[in-house]
C-alpha cells in the first residue's frame, strides 16, 4: 500500500529526479545501463569478505543485521507503462533506499526509518516521504519523538539538502571504497558523538 501510494503521488517528483540524473554524467550512465541491485547481480558473499571499513562490507552488514536485502523491494506497478525509464528511476530509488541507511549510519527502528524519510525528502521531494515524516512520529512515544525532531530531523534535512544527489551514485562501482571516503565525496556528515552502524562491524 505504501509503495503504491508512493508511485501514485510521486510522478512529478520522479520526473524531476530523472531530470537531475540526466544532467549528471554518472546519472546518464545509470539511465543508460539501468543496473539493478539484487542477489542476481550483487555477490553478497564477496561483500562479506571485504574489509570492514568498505562500503560493500557496510552494506551487506546492514542487510544481515537488519534482516533486509536487495530482493525485498516492491516492484514498480503504477508508473506510466510506456515510460520504462521513469519506472526504472522509481525502482532504482527503492533499491538504493538501504544505501541511505548505510550512508547515514542509521538502522531500521521506527524512529530511524522516519528519520531517513526526512533525508529522502530533502534528496528527492517525493510526497510519500513527507507523509511518512509527518504521520510516522505519531506512533512514537514522546521521548523518541522529541529526539527525532530535535536531533535527527535537523541533521538529516540539512545533510540531504547539501549532499550530492545520491541517485547519481553508481554504488556498484565503489563497493571497495572506504566509508569515510564515500561520505566525504558525497558530502554526508555525521553529528558529533554519533556512532554509525558501520563503525560497529566486528572482524
Amino acid at each position: 500500500m505504501v509503495a503504491a501510494l508512493g508511485e501514485l503521488t510521486g510522478s512529478c517528483a520522479v520526473q524531476r529526479m530523472r531530470s537531475r540524473m540526466a544532467l549528471d554524467p554518472t546519472g546518464r550512465r545509470l539511465l543508460r545501463d539501468r543496473p539493478l541491485i539484487n542477489t542476481s547481480t550483487v555477490n553478497l558473499q564477496r561483500l562479506r569478505e571485504m574489509p570492514k571499513h568498505t562500503l560493500g562490507r557496510a552494506y551487506v552488514n546492514f542487510c544481515d543485521v537488519e534482516s533486509v536485502g536487495p530482493d525485498t523491494r516492491t516492484p514498480v506497478k503504477y508508473m506510466p507503462e510506456a515510460d520504462e525509464e521513469l519506472k526504472y528511476v522509481m525502482l532504482r530509488y527503492r533499491q538504493v533506499h538501504d544505501m541511505f541507511h548505510v550512508l547515514t549510519g542509521l538502522g531500521t527502528s521506527l524512529e530511524e526509518e522516519i528519520a531517513v524519510k526526512w533525508f529522502e525528502l530533502a534528496q528527492t521531494g517525493l510526497p510519500m516521504t513527507l507523509l511518512s515524516g509527518v504521520l510516522g512520529p505519531l506512533r512514537l512515544n514522546s521521548a523518541d519523538r522529541k529526539l527525532l525532531f530535535t536531533q535527527h530531523v535537523p541533521w538529516l534535512v540539512q545533510c540531504g539538502a547539501n549532499s550530492k544527489f545520491l541517485m547519481n551514485v553508481y554504488y556498484e562501482e565503489i563497493w571497495e571504497k572506504s566509508m569515510d571516503d564515500v561520505r566525504k565525496e558525497l558530502g554526508i556528515f555525521l553529528p558529533e558523538g554519533f556512532v554509525p552502524q558501520d563503525k560497529l562491524i566486528k572482524d
